[in-house]
């Protein structure tokens, strides 16, 4: 394959907020601005050379759409696409590809733009509210279900009660098994209506009941592993709630990975954090990592709401449950995935935790 040499105005393109990578019909990276360099956290000399491939672990920029655009000289933009670097780092942007041409040959132009953090906190709002308004149209409707179904359970009852035919009865007692089925369902899509309990704890006491579950749930050949602040102090949390909470998103990473897999229980403390338009100066993240697929591109917008799922068999209510949970604590649960990473973050303000005793 050729190698070709790309030549760039050096001082006008680094003086762009946006960043700037040339890539050439290997994809290799041939020229990046300042504004790639600090996107990529590597020097310019570090990423000229090299393939996109090279830094990218996954194939988010869509290595065959590259290929078409150049080969076609056409352009496309993309949204928010997750780009997971090679060494850890991850980040949401928008990108652009154009075609380009100089002495003979031509290129790709990839205009990055990282997404903001304005417009991730407006997107939270936003998908906050949806979930809100799920949430509240499937108790409405789990309301008008429970009261007929009750009234079905009670007519059966009293129609066991004047049979005498045993093979009759078998069918008043698979109407009332189905009913109480169906109640329990319901009285999911109702979700938690406890008053929390709120108790000074150590939020790793309770982490670990929860990894220790999982560890016997889990096969031999999976890992769970643990990495815990222990700076973190003592907050008023409902431990219960907490738990359910935490078993609900490992049970879907322990099901969601295969052989070799891992799940890892992490928690550090965040500053200066904003949940549903309040800023919080001290919260505590508790992540649920998982070495699985990641979850599939078309369901991760409306995860959290219920009676969505990717399982074939699942009800799609543990998520729902779980954020219906950390709420109570005027917390907030966030998702990033991408395929061989899924990573679930519960945050939980300090400082609102005495105040919801």
């Amino acid at each position: 394959m050729k190698k070709s040499v790309f030549n760039s105005d050096s001082s006008l393109l680094d003086s762009l907020a946006t960043s700037v990578l040339v890539i050439n019909e290997a994809l290799e990276i041939c020229y990046v601005n300042n504004a790639a360099e600090a996107v990529f956290e590597l020097s310019r000399n570090q990423l000229v050379g090299h393939t996109l491939k090279h830094f990218i672990a996954n194939d988010a920029l869509n290595s065959e759409r590259m290929l078409h655009a150049l080969k076609h000289r056409e352009s496309y933009t993309e949204g928010e696409v997750t780009l997971s670097f090679t060494y850890g780092k991850h980040c949401l942007v928008d990108v652009m590809v154009s075609v380009v041409d100089q002495n003979q040959f031509s290129f790709l132009l990839l205009e990055i733009i990282v997404i903001d953090q304005q417009r991730k906190l407006s997107q939270d709002t936003q998908n906050s509210a949806h979930q809100q308004a799920a949430r509240e149209l499937v108790r409405g409707l789990a309301h008008e279900i429970k009261n007929p179904l009750g009234g079905i359970r009670g007519a059966a009852q009293l129609l066991d009660r004047e049979l005498n035919n045993e093979e009759q009865r078998e069918f008043t007692s698979l109407i009332i098994e189905q009913s109480d089925r169906l109640r329990n369902m319901v009285d999911k899509l109702l979700g938690p209506n406890a008053v929390p309990n709120f108790k000074l704890q150590n939020i790793h006491r309770a982490i670990e009941q929860i990894r220790s579950l999982i560890g016997f749930e889990a096969d031999s050949n999976v890992k769970v592993e643990r990495d815990y602040d222990p700076s973190i102090p003592e907050i008023y949390i409902d431990s219960d709630m907490i738990q359910q909470a935490i078993l609900n998103i490992a049970r879907n990473a322990l099901q969601a990975i295969k052989e070799d897999g891992q799940i890892t229980f992490i928690t550090r403390i965040q500053r200066q954090q904003m949940i549903k338009g309040v800023r919080h100066p001290l919260c505590i993240e508790i992540k649920i990592i998982d070495n699985g697929p990641g979850i599939p591109k078309e369901v991760k917008d409306t995860l959290f709401y219920p009676m969505v799922s990717t399982k074939t068999d699942g009800t799609g209510l543990g998520l729902s449950i779980a954020q219906s949970l950390v709420e109570h604590h005027k917390g907030k649960v966030e998702v990033e995935s991408w395929p061989g990473h899924t990573e679930f973050s519960i945050l939980l303000p300090i400082n609102n935790q005495e105040s919801n005793k």
